[in-house]
Parts: C-alpha cells; structure tokens; sequence
C-alpha cells in the first residue's frame, strides 16, 4: 500500500497507544496480542511508507515499541491512551487517508481477536474507533 501523505514518527508511536489501548480495555493485555501485532506491522505496516527513525529503522515499528513500553507501564490505563489517539487524529486528520482509516480498523480488529474472540469492552472500543474514524 502506497499513501500520498508525508507520515511521522508520532503517527506510528500514537497507533502503538490505539493498538495498546484495544488490546488493554479488558484490563488484561496477553502476549498472544501483542504478537498478533507485530505479525501485522510486518505483513502490513512496513508497507505503508518508507519514513525511518533516527536510526535507519523503518518507523511502523514504532507501533511495537510503544505498545511493548506502554505494557511494561502499569500505570496507564487503556482509556487515556484511546483518548490520546482521538485527540491526534483530530489534530493531524490529513495523515489518516481512507486506506489508513481500514488498516487501522484491520489492525485493531485482529488484536481484539486474537485472545478467544472479541470481548465486550474491546467490542465498545472497536465501536468507538470505527465511528471516530468515519469522521473525516
């Protein structure tokens, strides 16, 4: 997938707290999850653009960094790292094209499922991602 749009390292470090964030809303985030996520920055992420870090690494995989350090933190909560999101999106609208807005829903999908299905609070964020991301 190739996007017309100049993305930055801060659009990849505020997908790793969406991402966190949906695999958190349970209160529980599993290694299962997480390793579901790395399989779709590198099947899917990597793709999007060729922005790199200070040191020469492709920068989707701040998506993983942040979501790992973000796991080892227990004192943020799910709800603030949404809510992060939210108010970026907001702020830099230009960076989510229609392509970004459904690997972003594909992506947080396949984490809400990859531990025995889609609960109710990862439902109740995924209903809340899919209607913020609909807003252009």
């Amino acid at each position: 997938m190739v996007t017309k749009k100049k993305m930055t390292l801060q659009f990849y470090q505020i997908l790793g707290k969406l991402f966190y964030s949906i695999a958190a809303s349970d209160g529980n985030v599993r290694s299962i999850e997480f390793d579901k996520l790395k399989v779709l920055v590198k099947e899917q992420w990597l793709d999007v653009d060729d922005f790199e870090d200070t040191f020469g690494t492709d920068a989707a995989y701040q998506i993983e960094i942040v979501f790992d350090w973000l796991n080892e933190d227990e004192e943020l909560n799910a709800k603030v790292c949404f809510d992060d999101f939210i108010n970026y999106k907001k702020s830099q609208s230009h960076l989510f094209t229609k392509d970004i807005r459904r690997l972003i829903l594909k992506t947080a999908a396949a984490i809400a499922y990859a531990f025995s299905g889609i609960n109710k609070s990862e439902l109740t964020l995924l209903a809340k991602l899919d209607l913020e991301l609909k807003i252009p």
